[in-house]
């Protein structure tokens, strides 16, 4: 190849590639205005949308936040219907209550001076019963009614109520006990009482030799035959937990009914 030819192909390689160097023809419009503005509205539309998203983002967290914060509320609510139910009731008992003692003190001072007229009924029907039972353990029982100053009389009333209550119990006992007899022939001497409840009454000599039965219409003792002291020998024994319980035959100190035959009854020795 001749250098002329040489000389003109290289020529055209470089100006091809001068030519892949350099823009396509429409580029050459870059510093064309109405260009540059599009082409920042597109940034600025980026940067829009940019910031729309962070807002979106925020708006679901705070969305978030005031959702939990409304459930908490819910339940504090509900519990303070709760809370306010349960004190409601609590007021209206508490209510209830005060109107009570309210009446109880309109009333207070008519039962106070009502209090001594009662304690004096009670004290005086409690001894009449006394001295009109049979006389066991009379100085025991009487001093249960003994009024005492020192006591208030709410105080009295309950120690009458009380007694009431074991002379009560003295009516479903059987009970046994070493004391004193005495009888108008004769001095005071030891020996051992058997009480069955409130229809029976006996004694009996430490050496079972003499026995009597307390008749309440006499209002005196009834001296008792051998049999009659072995059966009170037998209840005796039964009192102190000393023999298993059996029907006693022993005459009684009241009169049960208008038609027995004789003043014998059957008592059974554990359930006067």
């Amino acid at each position: 190849m001749s250098k002329l030819f040489r000389a003109a192909a290289y020529g055209l390689v470089m100006a091809g590639s001068a030519a892949m160097l350099l823009p396509a023809g429409p580029s050459l419009a870059a510093d064309d205005p109405a260009t540059s503005r599009l082409a920042q509205s597109g940034v600025d539309a980026q940067r829009t949308q940019a910031a729309l998203q962070e807002q979106i983002d925020q708006a679901s967290d705070q969305t978030r936040e005031a959702l939990a914060e409304l459930r908490d509320l819910e339940s504090e609510t509900r519990t303070l219907r709760q809370q306010n139910r349960t004190r409601a009731h609590r007021l209206a008992d508490e209510a209830e209550r005060q109107r009570a003692l309210a009446r109880a003190l309109d009333t207070l001072a008519d039962t106070r001076e009502a209090l001594p007229r009662i304690e004096q009924n009670m004290a005086r029907q409690l001894s009449r019963f006394i001295e009109r039972d049979m006389p066991f353990l009379a100085q025991e029982r009487l001093a249960r009614v003994e009024n005492d100053e020192a006591l208030a009389p709410a105080a009295r009333i309950r120690r009458l109520l009380k007694a009431w209550r074991t002379e009560l119990d003295y009516g479903r006992e059987v009970d046994s006990w070493r004391g004193r007899l005495s009888q108008a022939d004769d001095d005071a001497r030891e020996v051992d009482f058997l009480r069955l409840g409130r229809v029976g009454w006996y004694y009996l000599t430490p050496d079972g030799r003499e026995g009597g039965v307390w008749q309440a219409e006499r209002r005196e003792w009834q001296p008792l035959d051998e049999a009659g002291r072995r059966e009170v020998r037998h209840g005796l024994l039964m009192a102190d937990d000393q023999r298993a319980p059996e029907l006693l035959t022993v005459p009684l100190s009241v009169k049960v009914s208008a038609t027995s035959s004789n003043s014998e009854a059957t008592a059974e020795g554990d359930d006067a």
